[in-house]
């Protein structure tokens, strides 16, 4: 066994971005809808840079009309996931996408996902749970309606909070209502910072709206103190290094800051962002990781142990998951 047929935990997934090119197409296809642009010839997606990736990513998903779209797509990526040896998985949902944020149309999209999830865990045995997320881009008022989409359908199912989109939009203060909507829920928190915004992005991120875990992080390594302060706060990282070199970040995966993170005391974890974007599976991601830093079995499974700590799931669920973790 290698390290690549470990199984998995996997905390930073978009649904929209984890769309198989081709199942869009397929859909495009059906709705007769020209999406010719946003490929390349051979099919996969087709971007320039960050901004370029947001608007191909929106394009995309305009083929995503309604629940049964989404519950296709569900299975689509569960089934891919599955493959990947990914036993549990917490993917990020924007009601934005789900009916506009509307909270009717929103829970019909939800009960399509959560059936499809139910069907892929009886057929493959991966564990789905959903984040529920604000656009950063589309400002501050729809992450309010975002919010209490979160709020509304809070429970076993529906664990967290968050926010993804363009880090260049407003500041991470500007959402401070949203996050306290769904931390009063119940709901747990994470949002995207440190990724394209520096360390300041992350610093503003756990003292102003409070989150227990970053999306992505990674120029926190820019700042010794603020790598310092995440270590004693316990805050976990969802990194993922092949969407990071992809868009630019870093060159390599050997000079990905993962390992340097990790070795300074940082929980960090490993995830694949938007995976047919960028050309990555968590197979691929744990081969490249081990190829970079000689990380073996026991390194991966530690990674995984974090994760699973870090996951937003109950109890029951954890427990189900570690065992899974556990028959390797």
């Amino acid at each position: 066994m290698t390290v690549a047929d470990l199984p998995k935990v996997e905390l930073h997934l978009h649904h929209e971005g984890a769309a198989p090119p081709a199942f869009i197409r397929q859909l495009a296809h059906e709705k007769r809808v020209d999406l010719s642009g946003i490929f390349t010839s051979d099919g996969a997606y087709n971007f320039r840079d960050f901004t370029h990736f947001l608007s191909v990513y929106e394009a995309a998903s305009t083929v995503l009309t309604g629940p049964e779209e989404f519950r296709r797509l569900t299975l689509a990526i569960l089934e891919e996931s599955a493959a990947n040896g990914v036993v549990y998985s917490e993917t990020f949902l924007s009601p934005d996408f789900c009916g506009g944020g509307d909270l009717h149309a929103w829970r019909d999209y939800l009960a399509a996902i959560q059936d499809a999830a139910a069907e892929a865990e009886a057929k493959h045995g991966i564990v789905l749970r959903g984040v529920v997320t604000c656009v950063r881009h589309f400002g501050p008022d729809k992450a309010k309606a975002a919010a209490l989409c979160a709020a509304e359908t809070t429970g076993d199912w529906v664990v967290g909070f968050g926010m993804g989109g363009n880090e260049g939009v407003g500041k991470q203060g500007d959402f401070g209502w949203s996050f306290d909507c769904a931390r009063e829920a119940g709901l747990r928190l994470t949002t995207h910072a440190g990724e394209f915004a520096g360390p300041d992005s992350v610093r503003d991120a756990v003292r102003i709206l409070g989150v227990e875990r970053i999306g992505h992080g990674v120029r926190a390594i820019e700042d010794p103190d603020l790598v310092h302060e995440l270590a004693d706060r316990g805050t976990t990282l969802e990194v993922c290094p092949g969407s990071n070199i992809v868009l630019g970040l870093y060159p390599n995966f050997a000079a990905h800051p993962i390992a340097r993170l990790r070795d300074s005391g940082v929980k960090v974890t490993v995830s694949t962002d938007d995976p047919p974007f960028f050309h990555t599976t968590m197979r691929r991601e744990y081969e490249m990781l081990h190829e970079a830093f000689g990380w073996a079995k026991e390194d991966f499974a530690a990674l995984n142990a974090t994760a699973l700590d870090a996951a937003f799931c109950d109890d029951n669920t954890r427990d189900r998951v570690k065992k899974k973790l556990e028959t390797t």
